[in-house]
């Protein structure tokens, strides 16, 4: 293949993505991230966010990124088995491991990176991995990394749990890792991880959860899926973010038993080749930290949000996926008709982000909606009539 085919080709695959309704628009925001951004000239809601507990744009967060940046600088410049390891690093690794009941934690760049690392580090070629098919696509890329042998189950599928399980053992493996989403970020569904570790004790075997959509949220005190269903102890590793409700900022983080995490120090590709997170994002996120420590009313203002969303809309006759999280998609299928209500819920000033294949699979696009502890009732209320209208235009619900 010739340097010019080459260009041609990667041509026709744009112009398929166009004509398939897929491409992916990144709309320009020149505000602080928060319940309502500016975009685009005007002032809209903002429904697509991660900032679960409306910390990104608060003061706190903001002051404490400033304190560490005139403290630290403004980078390390090194990896942190160099030069690149500050006492505010390991506070903050403390700190979530405090926070989440665990020996001890382990700072990434990103939650991929950690899902990245977790893996090749952990498991051989005696191994097996059994991971939810509905697993993040970090999971999946990181899995693809290890040696391991792959087993998949359907989500929610218990039996199928335990059939996976049960191949995995007779084909003779070593260790046994099971691997799910705390919650499931398409569809709003939350694991039930108590039956998985239970089917997972069965055959002796490790559980592993991301964690990354619960991390603050959900759960006593928001410390996620493994305290919702009380299997702090049982979970063996935990990874998740401060990109999401911890502030929204970025880095993500492994947890677990302390020997687990200094073999992760001394192996994890991407811990020991990737710069040290910036002394700002280490500092907003040991506030974001004890902000979401001391949210209960933020978490009960995001629950009361998301009932509030989720029963106009199901009465305005939507259909909606998930339940019991304030990811609440809206099931729209067509890739092309998605886009559409997108666009025009902007021009009603209405911030939503149309999701289509390969991001979920083919015919099952939707608007994914996420819930703001900083939203108002008004705000809700604002956003289920510009749905509703949007909806009616576009012969969705009559």
């Amino acid at each position: 293949m010739s340097r010019e085919t080459f260009y041609d080709e990667v041509e026709s695959t744009l112009d398929e993505i166009r004509a398939d309704g897929l491409w992916k628009h990144e709309r320009e925001i020149v505000s602080p991230q928060g319940p309502w951004v500016s975009s685009g000239g005007s002032q809209v809601m903002n429904l697509c966010a991660n900032n679960y507990l409306g910390l990104a744009d608060r003061p706190e967060m903001v002051a404490a990124a400033e304190r560490a940046m005139a403290q630290y600088g403004y980078g390390m410049a090194s990896v942190r088995f160099i030069c690149g390891t500050l006492d505010a690093h390991r506070e903050l690794e403390r700190q979530i491991a405090d926070y989440l009941g665990v020996d001890d934690s382990i700072l990434f760049a990103a939650c991929f990176d950690a899902n990245g690392g977790v893996f090749e580090t952990l498991l051989g070629a005696d191994d097996a991995i059994v991971s939810d098919s509905l697993n993040h696509a970090s999971i999946i890329d990181g899995i693809r990394l290890c040696k391991a042998n792959r087993y998949r189950f359907e989500t929610r599928d218990l039996a199928d749990l335990d059939a996976q399980l049960t191949s995995a053992r007779e084909a003779g493996a070593k260790r046994v890792l099971v691997v799910t989403d705390g919650v499931f970020s398409m569809d709003g569904y939350i694991a039930d991880l108590a039956a998985i570790c239970e089917v997972a004790d069965r055959h002796d075997a490790l559980v592993m959860v991301d964690d990354a959509h619960a991390t603050g949220i959900v759960g006593p005190g928001g410390r996620g899926t493994p305290a919702l269903h009380g299997v702090v102890e049982r979970v063996d590793i935990v990874t998740s973010t401060l990109g999401k409700a911890l502030g929204g900022g970025m880095g993500g983080f492994i947890a677990a038993r302390q020997s687990v995490v200094d073999l992760l120090r001394q192996r994890a590709r991407p811990y020991l080749f990737s710069n040290a997170l910036a002394p700002a994002i280490v500092g907003g996120g040991l506030a974001g930290l004890a902000l979401a420590r001391d949210g209960e009313a933020l978490r009960e203002q995001l629950d009361r949000n998301a009932r509030r969303f989720r029963s106009a809309m199901s009465a305005a006759g939507f259909e909606l996926s998930g339940e019991g999280h304030p990811i609440i998609p809206v099931m729209i299928g067509d890739a092309a008709k998605a886009g559409e209500m997108s666009n025009r819920l902007l021009e009603r000033g209405i911030y939503v982000t149309a999701f289509s294949f390969p991001v979920v699979p083919h015919g099952a696009a939707r608007i994914r909606t996420q819930m703001n502890a900083a939203h108002t009732d008004d705000d809700i209320d604002r956003a289920v009539e510009a749905f509703t209208a949007v909806g009616r235009e576009l012969e969705l619900i009559s």
